[in-house]
């Protein structure tokens, strides 16, 4: 068994720990990860089915993404730390940014979605595949 993915926000209000690997790790640089991250994109572990505990009350607030997918996004009530998002519509799918994370060199980001909004000054790895929008499933 891998090691678990293990983190939490800023003040240690808020632990989590994930046991599984991601099922991709991304750049997305929709406006939506734009305003959220305060730069040009936001990096995101993606997990599917994978046993998720955490420790300690995070706030919520919600918001339709740019392709009309529902987000809900958790954050420490305390500090404001981002923690979490998840979808209503896909409970299986569990997402945290790199930063959140004990290890953050553990995160490889494997592609760059919604480069639509981009910004030439946001520069992302030229070597990684890139996506107009969200990539095909």
């Amino acid at each position: 068994m891998n090691e678990p993915y293990t983190g939490g926000c800023a003040c240690g209000a808020i632990r989590y720990e994930i046991s599984g690997e991601p099922a991709v790790m991304v750049d997305c640089q929709c406006r939506q990860c734009q305003r959220d991250s305060g730069t040009g994109h936001q990096s995101h572990l993606t997990f599917v089915a994978a046993e998720v505990k955490i420790e300690g009350e995070a706030s919520h607030w919600q918001r339709v993404g740019d392709g009309g997918t529902v987000k809900q996004r958790a954050f420490c009530p305390t500090c404001g730390s981002a923690v979490s998002m998840t979808f209503p519509d896909m409970p299986a799918v569990f997402i945290v940014t790199p930063a959140s994370l004990d290890d953050p060199s553990r995160y490889q980001p494997q592609l760059v979605s919604w480069t639509a909004a981009g910004h030439a000054w946001d520069y992302l790895d030229p070597a990684l595949p890139k996506f107009e929008r969200m990539p095909p499933a």
